[in-house]
């Protein structure tokens, strides 16, 4: 079984925005129910967004990143991805991406004043 793996993060100023993406290698992707996972220091990791394999079932948001944060899915593609506006200081974590069998390794996400 091959990681997901996740891209996309950096540095960004407070109040921008940036784009995650997970390519997702298992053939159960189709079927499963994908999420995002964050981490900051010293932390534990928390689940801040998931999504339904189909369209029977509205994506799950954390109440911190509810209105501002948007999980997105291509299953042609095997990709998730997470575009994220608005970003406060808070929001500085390493992302990591849940295939529903596997994590990724994250990436980094560092939002500074």
């Amino acid at each position: 079984q091959v990681q997901p793996v996740e891209s996309g993060g950096g540095l960004v100023q407070a109040g921008g925005s940036l784009r995650l993406s997970c390519a997702v290698s298992g053939s159960y992707f189709n079927f499963a129910r994908v999420g995002w996972y964050r981490q900051g220091p010293g932390e534990a990791r928390v689940l801040i967004a998931d999504i339904s394999p189909g369209p029977g079932r509205s994506p799950y948001y954390a109440d911190s990143v509810k209105g501002r944060f948007t999980i997105s899915r291509d299953n042609a593609k095997k990709m998730v991805f997470l575009q994220m506006t608005s970003l406060k200081l808070e929001d500085t974590a390493r992302y990591y991406c849940y295939d529903g069998s596997d994590w990724g390794q994250g990436t980094q996400v560092t939002v500074t004043v």
